[in-house]
């Protein structure tokens, strides 16, 4: 699945930096604005325990994990919204992804330059949300001047979707972001999505600090998570600079040495991945074989004959049955014919709603 989150921030909060650490793709890090001016994409491994658990038991003869993309996006200015900087074009990106993680910077260091003077995250991450915003507003007014003379003519439809900008346009104006407009019903759900408003899609934020910040924060970390409680957002703390030198090691030892100097047990980037993963709404259905073992991805509350799509179209088009081995029974058994003869492969036809961490095997005639 092409599903995309994208990094975003101003220039020289780490973003770059950050998302060298996520991916093969490298962009440019230097401590100068606007350094990558064209967004980069990276194809993410998505760390999963699981997959390596069921290989040691399946011994296949590959393991193949599922992945998500992210991109990298040129920074942000003031007056973006009005096409300053790369406003226009920072915008057109944002657009086009699934999800925002937004780097905020969280240390103080008098050598690397902040476009604005000084280190304040609450007040750069309301500088995107401002710019964020307006630009929504420019596209709730547009619309709302086009399907007010249809509303006034009586149309049904266009009443109701000038109710809902109505409501997504106090909300703007507010200085609020309009992922706050919960839809009433599956209809405002579809225009939501069809108006691709920048400041309804989810956001995970990640706090960039120092070392010394690692551990448990900082005061730049703690007036950021105040500013945001009344959010529906998750927050993170990644020292950009620790992820850059763990890269750097080569064995999976030594990285978790380096990981343990800190008092942690999984990278930044690790976590970061697995958050953004949950933002996209995602989850991971598993096949197992003696050929490979592999994971894949679908949406949460997808029904089986559409997980099997994800496979192959001819899946869904002749789907018959799928057999469904829950995780923690192919764990607990430790084979699929284990679990068939402790009764613990169910049989399920089309309605059936994947869970994550099913082991399924689809049968299906075409």
């Amino acid at each position: 699945m092409a599903l995309q989150c994208g990094i975003v921030g101003l220039p020289n909060v780490g973003k770059s930096t950050l998302f060298n650490c996520l991916s093969n793709a490298k962009a440019q890090a230097a401590n100068f604005p606007f350094c990558t001016i064209e967004p980069n994409v990276g194809v993410i491994t998505v760390p999963d325990e699981r997959l390596n658990e069921l290989a040691e038991l399946v011994q296949p003869d590959r393991i193949v994990p599922t992945t998500i993309e992210i991109v990298d996006i040129a920074g942000l200015v003031k007056g973006a919204s009005k096409g300053e900087g790369l406003g226009n074009q920072f915008l057109g990106n944002i657009r086009n992804v699934d999800a925002i993680i937004h780097v905020v910077r969280c240390f103080d260091d008098p050598n690397v330059i902040h476009v604005d003077g000084s280190v304040d995250p609450v007040r750069d991450k309301e500088i995107i949300d401002t710019e964020l915003q307006l630009k929504d507003l420019d596209t709730v007014e547009k619309r709302q001047a086009k399907i007010e003379k249809q509303a006034k003519s009586g149309d049904s439809n266009a009443k109701k979707e000038l109710d809902l900008l109505l409501r997504l346009r106090e909300t703007l104006e507010q200085g609020v972001n309009a992922r706050v407009v919960e839809p009433q019903n599956e209809d405002e759900r579809k225009l939501l999505k069809e108006f691709q408003l920048l400041t309804t899609k989810p956001v995970l934020y990640v706090c960039n600090v120092d070392e010394a910040g690692l551990s448990g924060g900082n005061n730049h970390t703690q007036r950021f998570a105040e500013a945001v409680a009344g959010e529906n957002a998750e927050t993170l703390i990644v020292c950009a600079a620790v992820e850059a030198d763990i890269m750097e090691l080569e064995s999976y030892e030594d990285r978790m040495a380096f990981l343990a100097d800190y008092g942690l047990t999984q990278s930044g980037v690790a976590r970061l991945i697995k958050a953004s993963y949950k933002l996209l709404n995602l989850i991971t259905y598993f096949t197992a074989g003696v050929q490979e073992v592999r994971a894949w991805t679908i949406t949460l509350n997808t029904k089986a004959p559409q997980a099997a799509a994800v496979i192959h179209t001819d899946f869904e088009k002749g789907f018959i049955r799928a057999e469904v081995i829950h995780y923690a029974d192919y764990i607990q058994y430790k084979s699929e014919a284990a679990c068939r003869d402790n009764g613990k492969l169910n049989v399920e036809g089309k309605e059936y709603v994947v869970q994550d961490g099913d082991v399924m095997h689809f049968r299906f005639n075409v």
